[in-house]
């Protein structure tokens, strides 16, 4: 655990020394719900109806934005090489990565999703329901993403193939939120959405560490 902490900690000190990752994100965010008004029309019976669609989309569109980033930078400058080579297991160095862009962008993308979605009119039942839905599907994505981001690790337009590989898995976990949401908004349970949720969390938390490391050592030859 305390190696664990460690390189999280560098790896947030490395992300924030720029900043410009939390806040990009963010950004487009908040530009791409702002357009779909003009798309869908300003009806605000509409705009409510769709609102828990728009933001989920948006929201895992947005943070895979810097999902490439995760690998990329330690793999071009031969950090990744001597991590690799250090007496910590890779597992580890990949689970501090994902962990560290889950608090970098899931976190700040499901703060900012209630203003939004408020915005757009979602009633109150599904706003107080939208952010137990984001954590744990911004979680998936952050891990979901890291093992893309390791499979394309050297690959030209890797940021294409990272979208083509992550996008099919990432319906699962849109159908669960939102439903999850728009369950809320018509008064229905919601628990069997969020449950299923963390049950995908619970399943990936250990595995996907193991497959990104599996794929790192295999760029790394």
């Amino acid at each position: 655990m305390d190696r664990f902490v460690a390189l999280l900690r560098r790896e947030l000190r490395l992300a924030l020394r720029t900043g410009a990752d939390a806040w990009i994100t963010v950004a487009f965010f908040a530009v791409a719900v702002a357009i779909f008004p003009f798309g869908i029309g300003p009806d605000p019976n509409i705009l409510a109806r769709v609102a828990s669609g728009i933001i989920g989309v948006t929201a895992l569109l947005a943070a895979l934005l810097s999902v490439e980033r995760q690998f990329q930078a330690d793999f071009d400058d031969g950090n990744l090489d001597q991590l690799a080579l250090a007496p910590i297991p890779l597992e580890l160095v990949c689970g501090a990565k994902m962990a560290a862009h889950w608090i970098l962008t899931g976190l700040p993308l499901t703060a900012t999703a209630p203003l939004l979605a408020a915005a757009l009119g979602l009633p109150g039942p599904g706003l107080a329901v939208l952010v137990p839905a984001l954590v744990p599907a911004t979680l998936l994505l952050s891990l979901l993403g890291g093992i893309g981001g390791a499979l394309t690790l050297g690959a030209r337009r890797s940021s294409v193939l990272i979208a083509v590989i992550i996008l099919p898995l990432l319906i699962p976990v849109l159908v669960f939120s939102i439903g999850a949401v728009e369950a809320a908004t018509v008064q229905q349970p919601v628990r069997p959405n969020l449950l299923i949720l963390l049950g995908l969390c619970v399943l990936a938390l250990p595995l996907a560490p193991i497959t990104a490391a599996a794929a790192v050592r295999q760029a790394l030859r």
